[in-house]
């Protein structure tokens, strides 16, 4: 079975879950509201051009997982999945979706958004593999940290690499969809790489390299 790799925000969803997260957490008074907006607004930026220090804001969208209970997080992300990601989920994504798991394709999802957020999308979608930042978790609690390698820019390829080593999974044939620029390393890995309603740089880098731009959006 050929593999069919597909980044989520921006992606599969038009919009980023990470960034929306945060501004959901905002709207439910669980950070101080002008410090963070301003923090969140500033890392997304960061990340558009491709210029964030993953660990650093990693240090900054972990620690509310770690001030609050896990009761309290799932209740939220309820909340959040309803108000946030249903609206931003994209029919023609669906559609893309269910055609290559119609062809037999492997489906994964492979993001640099953590584990905690995107889990639950990616079930909503029927995807079952999913690669992510994960949250150190001790003793049934986030501790605020990340556990092992970031599944971002370089990072999403380790990790792949990794996920096929355990499933003796190769590349051949396989397809990956990105709308950033931060997934360059892993769309020059793939055999098929295929750009998402692109970022400029992307949009660039797909041209130079004559790869095949689409959009999932109406």
């Amino acid at each position: 079975m050929s593999l069919a790799i597909f980044d989520l925000d921006n992606t599969l969803i038009a919009g980023d879950s990470d960034h929306a997260w945060g501004e959901f957490l905002v709207e439910q008074g669980a950070v101080d509201a002008n410090v963070y907006r301003e923090a969140n607004e500033r890392y997304y930026q960061l990340y558009q051009s491709g210029e964030l220090d993953i660990h650093e804001y990693l240090a900054f969208s972990l620690k509310p997982l770690s001030e609050n209970s896990p009761e309290q997080l799932a209740a939220w992300h309820q909340q959040f999945m309803a108000a946030k990601i249903e609206p931003i989920i994209l029919p023609r994504a669906e559609e893309l979706l269910a055609r290559h798991r119609a062809r037999g394709d492997t489906l994964l999802i492979i993001t640099a958004t953590n584990r905690f957020i995107t889990a639950p999308i990616a079930d909503r979608l029927g995807v079952d593999e999913l690669i992510a930042i994960e949250p150190e978790i001790v003793n049934g609690r986030y501790t605020g940290r990340v556990s092992g390698v970031p599944s971002f820019q370089a990072g999403k390829v380790t990790r792949l690499e990794s996920w096929l080593a355990e499933r003796d999974h190769t590349l051949d044939g396989s397809t990956f969809y990105s709308d950033s620029i931060n997934d360059l390393p892993l769309l020059e890995r793939v055999d098929t790489a295929i750009a998402v309603d692109p970022d400029e740089q992307l949009r660039a880098a797909a041209d130079a390299r004559d790869w095949r731009i689409i959009s999932l959006r109406d």
